[in-house]
């Protein structure tokens, strides 16, 4: 199966129940739309739309792009290279990022450059080009929350050079609708997962899974009781679609399910559905990673009309209804080891 067919699935799969949000006849650009959220989401919209892709390659998929998409290769924080890619453009899906807390701990000038720099450089191109953005924030911006559910109007506190990325492309977007008028919504990632989602960045589902089915013990970073509010690629891309079309911008919503497990639950779950009896192995928690995060989901439920679907436990037995189907198998990186991960999916 490739990774376009994997996409498709995911999309026949997104619209089984009916009454999503379509965007038909527009010219749009998703920056990030080779890598794991913004493949899917290019997907969904070339079935109608006119779509561009702009990617630099570092860790997208080339072979994820839709045949009929537009590739732009470059840099999403040259304003020139940006400025070219938005001409026309009716929405801009920004998705492109650093989406490693670690790497963003180890480089954190480069990681500014790419989320911060390269949102400016989206907003000032979108402003030119009179374009609507939806924006890829996450749920980093938090930190430890004051309380769960966290809503929109926590605080936000965060605990790595990520995160604070994410706060700064989070407000500068809103204060461009408010200086400018440019129209923005932000979308605040928990974390995400679904097929597609591979390589060392790949988060704690997909580590899990490619471990349990080489018979691995499953490595989980601290104790394991660190919660996390995992959502499916799928219903990101719904949460996307809505943005792209509600009269409600100028502000930033939750895309979660507002219910949340544990890694260790996790594991059991990805272990259980194996069959694997390999064991888990803990190592040393890693710095800027959150302990406990679940959304407040009605202010979009409300506002964007979106509410997720897919549960934690349909998503995992789906992807490993594909693995089965692919025979995939083989070695482990030594990568594929999970704390949880960033409380973001999207992928540069």
């Amino acid at each position: 199966m490739t990774p376009t067919d994997e996409r498709s699935d995911a999309i026949r799969a997104g619209e089984s129940l009916g009454g999503d949000v379509e965007l038909r006849g527009r010219t749009v650009l998703v920056t990030g739309g080779a890598g794991f959220i913004g493949s899917h989401l290019s997907a969904r919209l070339a079935v109608d739309n006119d779509v561009r892709v702009l990617d630099d390659f570092s860790t997208g998929d080339r072979d994820a792009v839709p045949e009929t998409a537009t590739v732009i290769e470059g840099d999403v924080s040259d304003p020139a290279v940006v400025e070219r890619a938005m001409t026309g453009v009716d929405t801009v899906f920004h998705l492109a990022a650093v989406v490693s807390v670690e790497e963003s701990v180890s480089e954190p000038t480069r990681s500014h450059r790419v989320n911060v720099d390269g949102t400016l450089a989206v907003l000032e191109a979108a402003r030119d080009a009179a374009a609507r953005v939806v924006l890829a924030s996450s749920a980093a911006v938090y930190g430890n929350p004051s309380s769960l559910p966290v809503t929109v109007d926590e605080p936000m506190t965060p605990r790595s050079p990520y995160g604070a990325d994410k706060v700064a492309a989070d407000t500068y977007a809103r204060a461009y609708e408010a200086s400018y008028g440019v129209p923005i919504v932000a979308l605040r990632y928990f974390n995400a997962y679904g097929p597609g989602q591979r390589g060392p960045y790949s988060g704690v589902v997909e580590a899990f899974l490619e471990r349990a089915e080489a018979g691995q013990p499953l490595v989980i970073h601290g104790d394991g009781e660190q919660t996390r509010d995992f959502v499916h690629v799928s219903d990101v891309v719904r949460a996307n679609l809505a943005a792209a079309t509600t009269e409600h911008t100028g502000t930033s919503y939750n895309v979660g399910t507002g219910e949340s497990a544990s890694v260790s639950e996790l594991a059991d779950i990805v272990a259980d559905a194996f069959g694997s009896d390999a064991g888990i192995r803990h190592e040393p928690a890693r710095p800027g990673d959150v302990r406990h995060s679940r959304a407040a989901t009605e202010r979009a439920r409300t506002e964007l009309g979106f509410e997720a679907r897919v549960s934690l436990r349909q998503g995992i037995t789906d992807l490993i209804g594909r693995r089965e189907s692919e025979g995939r198998g083989g070695t482990v990186a030594e990568s594929a080891v999970a704390g949880g991960g960033s409380t973001n999916g999207e992928d540069a």
